[in-house]
This record gives structure tokens, C-alpha cells and sequence, in this order.
């Protein structure tokens, strides 16, 4: 039976632009868009990667200034309350902010030739006032790089938002501006800045599906937080309350580690990201962290992980995973980390979901035989600003009969998401709310989570299979294997659009292909042999 026609990727785009309709969880940006316009126009020769640290780290003063003055305003207007004793601020959870420090007097002298100096006095001062933020505000806004009349405009500009708190949508605003910021910014730096950021509709999917509501929540390679702001937003949204969560987590570079902390405190996100950063598989900054949820974009395919100095590591419980390739070393390491009734969703390389080499196929299978994995989800391509491969979601589960949910031991669910979503631009895809929903609640209906509905098999999206099946496609993960084909009716889909889908589907027959010639290689070895 043909499916029933449907609305298409490239209509829904229409829809989104005409309507205003949300996508991703937000209304159509303003505010956001001309204030980068706005800062873009006065960056001048610098490389999108430097300033980067110049705009962020300046939203973040800007923020705690505001936040700090409004509440010095308050205090005066008491007459009864000293505006000067940091007490009354912290109990706000307030920063303190000294008078050299304060927005206020910087603006006053946006315009002078030692504005960079000033500015790094400032950001000195707070960090000396404010043992929290130690070692992360930048301190470097004097060096010639940076063009000090073009940094005086910057003040002057970001001079015209109050980012206090309550003020014209305060901590929400700063948010949204500061994402909306670190989004740019990852799409001008094209391939690199895919170390700091993760399009958001691949954090919501896994958010939503994890559902992170109360217990540790962890990151190993947390980049700028995105994770941790989505997993924060989601507990608010769904009744909790700022702290039901405890967030730790982990980031390799000294930059990308200081964006992260600006960005959680801005938030008023507290979170353990170690006393600085540091190599995960080196120096392991959380060793006895159990965590509850996990969840992660590690880099792909990393060949110089440092495998020879960790041959009998204790989180290699699977086996020791390949020298040239760390993805399985990063499953294992979040295993390690996973409390009894833990589950984690990370997102990795397609590769990892069908690869027998350097002995990848033992380790998927050990993962497999240990009933860990839970849930596999094939993502279409282009969601990333900085590359075009499709990617993969492994979600795992530490107990697959826990009470909360139905019983699923030995048993598998396969999502093949990659129709889904549209094209936000030439070469950006995104996801609706809509389809973030689809996913999140087809996962929720397998596990037989209350309100999800009852879950049933959909051909050509989704497959509940038992360990027989999997065993039965040698220990593959691959969605598409086990999901079958949908009978969809030709209706006129844009080849813009078609064509992401259909590499994907011509990537996975070539994977196949292989896997199948290496499997009659054997046949025939074993055959001669006779």
C-alpha cells in the first residue's frame, strides 16, 4: 500500500519562513541577527576564530555588569542597605563586579587608545573578586591584533542591550544572543568550528529522548555546553527547577573550555568542568563519576587518541579499542562513567554502526552481547555547519529491565530519521519540532514510558528487532538493515533535497557491498582450505 502523502521538507520551509512557525524550540530570530549584523560589520581583517574572543567574553562582562548594577540600583533605592557590600549580591547569586569593572565606566572610555588595557584590567578584576571564574576570562584585548577604535564601536553597540537579569527578557535574551552568536560563529570558521559547537537539533533530539530530568548529567567533550544548556532548558520546561541537575563535564582546549564556562554562567548554569581542561582519555578529570545521563559529540574518527599509552586502561571492559580510531574508546570511556540505572546518547560517524576493521566488528559486538545498546537512530546529512556526512545516535542503557520503563533485554529499536527535517539553506538541514517530537516519542512508546502511546513497527522508519535479528546481520546497527523499505509515492520532491538522502542510502550499499565480499572471501578461504 502506497504511503499517504505527505508535507514535504522543502514546504515545510516555506511554512517556517512565512509563518514564523518555531523551529528548534524558538521563535523567528530578531534582536539576535542585527546585533551580529551589528559586531560583524566592526570585526575588520580578524579571523572569525579570534574574534570569537572578543565579542563572547564581552557579552559575558556586559551580563554580569548589568546584572550587578540593577542590583545596585535596587539597594540605593532602599536607603537602608550599604549598595557596596558584596553580600547583598551573592546571596543573588550575583557576581561581584569592582568599579573599574563596571560596563559603565568602560563605555565612558570606549574611545580612548588604552580601551584593550582597560578592559583586561577589568576582566582581571573580576576574575580576583570571583574564585569561580579563575582562569577563565580572557585577558588579552590590548595586543595590536585587536583594532581598539573598531573595539570601541563593539562597547558602543552591545552598550544598547540591558542583559540584567528580568531586563527585556534578561538571562533569557543574553542566551539566545550568545547561542545565536556561537552558531555564527562555528558556520564562519566552517570545519573548526565543529570543536566548540553542536547544531541544536541534534542536542534536542538527544535530549528529549534521554529526558535528563533529575540525577548527574555528564559530557566528556562538552565543546561550549550546548548539552548542558539544553538538558537545563528541558528540566525548566517540564516543571523542575534550576539544579535538579548536577552537571559535570570535561573539554580538551584552553579556548573552547572558557567559552563553555561563559556560557553556563550567563545561564546561571553551575557545573564541574574540572579546574581546567585537559585530555579525557589522559587525564580523566571526573575518575569516580557515576552519572545518571550522558550525553556527547565526540570528535569523529580520531587516529591520535594516545592508544599506546592506555593498552590496560580499566574502561576497555569491550576490548582494547583500534589505535587509528577512537570511537569505540570513547563508547567505553562513557560506559565506564554510567551509573547501574545510567543511560547515555552519543553521537558518532555512520562507520561505527557496520566497520569490522581493526577489530571494531568484536568490540560492537561485545557491546551488543552485553545487551548495553538500546536504541540506534540514522540522521540524515547536512545537519552539521562543519561537515556534510550523515551521523549516527547510539543510545545505551546501563539496565534494560529498569522498573521505570518495559522490559527490553535483548531486544533493540532501529530508527531511520534520515527523510526527515528540511533544508534551512543551501547546505544546512535542520530539524522541526515536529520531527525532534517524531523520534523522542517513538523511543519513549518502545520503552513503554507512561503518555508516549503505544509503539508498533513502521516500515521504513522504525523497527523493534530481537537479539536473533541482530545477530543475524552479524552484529550490524545500521537502521536501514532492519527497518525496511517505505512504498512512497513519487511526489515531485525538489532533487536539492532528494540527493542527501540518496547518498546516504547509496553510502549504506557500499558499506553492504563490502561487508558481503568480505564475507564470501572468508566462505571461500574456508572452502580452499578443504
Amino acid at each position: 500500500m502506497a504511503a499517504k502523502k505527505t508535507t514535504r521538507p522543502v514546504e515545510a520551509k516555506k511554512a517556517n519562513a512565512n509563518s514564523g512557525k518555531k523551529v528548534n524550540g524558538d521563535a523567528p530570530l530578531g534582536l539576535e541577527a542585527e546585533m551580529w549584523q551589528a559586531a560583524d560589520t566592526l570585526r575588520g581583517s580578524m579571523e572569525p576564530s579570534s574574534y570569537k574572543h572578543v565579542v563572547l567574553p564581552l557579552l559575558f562582562l556586559k551580563h554580569v555588569s548589568d546584572a550587578f548594577e540593577h542590583k545596585h540600583q535596587e539597594l540605593e533605592k532602599t536607603k537602608e542597605e550599604d549598595p557596596e557590600d558584596r553580600d547583598h549580591y551573592t546571596a543573588d547569586g550575583i557576581f561581584w563586579v569592582p568599579k573599574a569593572s563596571r560596563w559603565s565606566g568602560l563605555q565612558k572610555k570606549a574611545k580612548e587608545p588604552n580601551i584593550g588595557q582597560l578592559i583586561d584590567k577589568a576582566m582581571e578584576q573580576i576574575e580576583k573578586e570571583n574564585p569561580s571564574l579563575l582562569g577563565v576570562l580572557p585577558k588579552d584585548f590590548g595586543r595590536p591584533e585587536v583594532d581598539k577604535t573598531r573595539l570601541g564601536q563593539l562597547i558602543d553597540q552591545l552598550s544598547t542591550l540591558d542583559l540584567a537579569a528580568g531586563a527585556h527578557g534578561g538571562k533569557d535574551l543574553l542566551g539566545r544572543v550568545y547561542e545565536y552568536f556561537l552558531t555564527r560563529f562555528a558556520a564562519a570558521e566552517g570545519r573548526a568550528g565543529g570543536e566548540f559547537y553542536t547544531p541544536k537539533s541534534v542536542v534536542r533530539v538527544l535530549v528529549e529522548m534521554l529526558e535528563p530530568f533529575k540525577g548527574r548529567v555528564y559530557d566528556p567533550c562538552c565543546g561550549s555546553g550546548g548539552m548542558f544548556v539544553q538538558s537545563e532548558r528541558f528540566v525548566e520546561e517540564h516543571g523542575g527547577k534550576l539544579g535538579d541537575i548536577a552537571v559535570y563535564g570535561q573539554e580538551l582546549t584552553a579556548a573552547t573550555w572558557r567559552l563553555a564556562k561563559m556560557n553556563l554562567a550567563v545561564r546561571g548554569i553551575e557545573a564541574d568542568l574540572g579546574t581546567q581542561w585537559g585530555d579525557t582519555f589522559q587525564n580523566d578529570l571526573h575518575p569516580g563519576l557515576k552519572a545518571d545521563f550522558i550525553l556527547a559529540n565526540p570528535p569523529f574518527n580520531v587516529s591520535d587518541w594516545g592508544a599506546d599509552k592506555l593498552k590496560n586502561d580499566v574502561r576497555w571492559k569491550y576490548g582494547m579499542p583500534p589505535t587509528g580510531n577512537a570511537n569505540f574508546a570513547w563508547l567505553q570511556h562513557m560506559i565506564h562513567h554510567l551509573s547501574a540505572n545510567g543511560v547515555m546518547g552519543t553521537v558518532l560517524a555512520n562507520g561505527s554502526m557496520a566497520s569490522n576493521q581493526s577489530g571494531e566488528g568484536e568490540l560492537r559486538k561485545a557491546l551488543i552481547e552485553a545487551d548495553l545498546v538500546d536504541c540506534m537512530v540514522a540522521m540524515p546529512g547536512q545537519l552539521f555547519l562543519t561537515v556534510q556526512i550523515p551521523v549516527c545516535l547510539w543510545i545505551l542503557a546501563k539496565n534494560k529491565a529498569d522498573k521505570r520503563c518495559r522490559d527490553r533485554r535483548n531486544e533493540f529499536l532501529f530508527i531511520d530519521a534520515r527523510k526527515l527535517g528540511f533544508m534551512a539553506d543551501r547546505t544546512r538541514r535542520d530539524f522541526t519540532d515536529d520531527d525532534i517530537a517524531k523520534v523522542a516519542k517513538t523511543y519513549h512508546a518502545w520503552r513503554g514510558q507512561k503518555d508516549a502511546g503505544r509503539y508498533k513497527d513502521v516500515l521504513g522508519f522504525c523497527k523493534s528487532a530481537s537479539l536473533d535479528e541482530v545477530r543475524g546481520h552479524y552484529h550490524a546497527l545500521t537502521p536501514g538493515r532492519y527497518v525496511g523499505a517505505e512504498d512512497v509515492e513519487d511526489d515531485d520532491e525538489p532533487f536539492e533535497v532528494r540527493f542527501p538522502t540518496l547518498v546516504a542510502k547509496l553510502e549504506g550499499l557500499f558499506a553492504q557491498g563490502k561487508e558481503l565480499e568480505k564475507r564470501i572471501k572468508s566462505r571461500l578461504k574456508g572452502l580452499n582450505a578443504r
